[in-house]
């Protein structure tokens, strides 16, 4: 089975909204080779299967910060904020979208998640070894500093006491 996208472009398409990671309306539907319009109506005619965790609509705000974080709307002129969907809504959306295409582009949807996931732990592992290396230079830091400091106290001549010039009386 030839892929219709690769897991990389796929992956590049993932964002973090209101801390899920989430997929646009209209690179999915560019993904699935389908009009956002077809996309949302499919959506809206079972939209039972899409709960709050799985989809959600941006409001006017996040669409503002969004194109201010990018300089430039990357969705040209929208009327109305866009459909994000989460891992668990793309998923769904193989069950609405019937044809061969949007199963291939949805397994590799899902193989991008899995990616990203796997990615995350990776980072996470990475970001604990590197902390607890950071800590124990920092205590051998000291140790070595404490050392040098003993050292330059040996090699430091004792201060000669100041010989006294003055008149007995």
């Amino acid at each position: 089975m030839a892929n219709i996208v690769s897991v990389e472009v796929v992956a590049t398409k993932i964002f973090e909204i209101r801390g899920k990671k989430v997929m646009f309306d209209h690179d999915l539907a560019k993904l699935y080779g389908v009009e956002t319009r077809y996309l949302t109506r499919q959506v809206r005619r079972n939209i039972e299967r899409f709960p709050d965790d799985f989809m959600y609509q941006l409001t006017i705000q996040e669409v503002m910060n969004l194109k201010c974080q990018n300089g430039t709307s990357r969705w040209g002129g929208i009327r109305k904020p866009p459909y994000v969907f989460t891992e668990q809504g793309v998923a769904m959306l193989s069950s609405v979208l019937n044809s061969k295409r949007a199963i291939k582009v949805n397994i590799q949807i899902m193989r991008a998640f899995i990616k990203l996931k796997e990615l995350l732990l990776t980072h996470k592992e990475l970001a604990i070894k590197l902390e607890a290396l950071e800590k124990k230079y920092t205590e051998h830091d000291k140790k070595i500093k404490d050392i040098f400091e003993a050292i330059r106290q040996l090699l430091t001549p004792p201060a000669e006491p100041k010989k006294k010039i003055g008149f007995h009386a």
